[in-house]
């Protein structure tokens, strides 16, 4: 069932466009329109990328699909595109909705922290998790995170958002370089120390079982890549056999010129050679005596 949007709020900023939106089950949703100027596919990648990365257990806001009706889109004078030298209209029907993380008093919610604070957040150590969903899930644009509190608490805590240029925006396809789906600060990988410090999300995306995924794909409406299922189909296919790739796409990342994990294999030295090899070596010796 989707939720039906009852009332604008305010344009979000991005490239998407999204809208921020009241729904009628009284929540508030940053919602994403099928005319977006990104493409009409960035819709079903933040639905089937947000339910992986709820399966994995990381920090990702609830994800609905949204309906938006022809009333509110012609009584609503803000639900417009800017496509540059002209504007169209947001089509109705069914959006993809994010949950609005945080609530809208100043403070509660906020995309950079100074890097004293960016140590303190409750859950820095799912930036290794996001990150190799991000490589499985072949990311195409930076990783996005914003740092939410309640009130009167001091520390924040960090949530992933936009998932839509994952399986390369509009292409469906999976173009693997290392600096790409990674967080532009350093600063969250800064204790990484080896492939413990990915877990348990690095294992839950290795073993995530198919029908998890499936059941994720059959929830994008079809309107949302074209109604084209052998493509659907395609790339969960794609997917599932990337699972056994993760750690060497996380591992194209370490070996790059962001030097990343500056704790991986000791003093950090290894990092760029048989630290690697050391590690994995490791990881197969456990898994033969277990």
């Amino acid at each position: 069932m989707a939720v039906l949007a009852v009332q604008h709020i305010r344009r979000m900023r991005g490239g998407a466009q999204g809208q921020l939106m009241l729904g009628a089950d009284g929540r508030i949703y940053v919602v994403k329109f099928q005319n977006n100027p990104q493409h009409r596919r960035v819709l079903a990648n933040e639905l089937l990328a947000s339910r992986l990365a709820a399966a994995a257990g990381l920090a990702t806001p609830e994800a609905e699909l949204v309906e938006v009706s022809n009333w509110l889109v012609e009584n609503t004078p803000e639900l417009e595109i800017d496509l540059g030298r002209t504007k169209v209209r947001c089509e109705a029907g069914l959006q993809f909705g994010s949950r609005f993380v945080g609530g809208l008093m100043p403070g509660q919610v906020v995309d950079y922290l100074p890097e004293e604070q960016l140590a303190e957040v409750k859950n820095l150590a799912e930036f290794a998790g996001i990150l190799a969903l991000d490589k499985w899930t072949g990311n195409a644009n930076g990783r996005q995170a914003v740092f939410a509190r309640k009130q009167r608490e001091r520390r924040y805590r960090a949530v992933f958002i936009d998932y839509g240029y994952c399986f390369h925006a509009g292409e469906w396809r999976f173009e693997d370089v290392p600096l790409r789906g990674v967080y532009y600060r350093n600063d969250v990988y800064r204790e990484i120390t080896g492939w413990e410090s990915f877990e348990p999300w690095l294992t839950r995306l290795e073993t995530m079982p198919a029908e998890t995924v499936w059941a994720a794909a059959n929830e994008v409406p079809p309107e949302w890549y074209g109604g084209d299922l052998f493509e659907m189909e395609a790339l969960v296919e794609k997917l599932l056999a990337r699972r056994s790739r993760i750690r060497e796409l996380i591992e194209g990342f370490g070996k790059s010129d962001r030097k990343p994990f500056p704790k991986w294999g000791g003093a950090g030295e290894k990092s760029k050679g048989d630290g690697w090899k050391d590690a994995r070596w490791g990881i197969s010796m456990a898994a033969r005596v277990n």
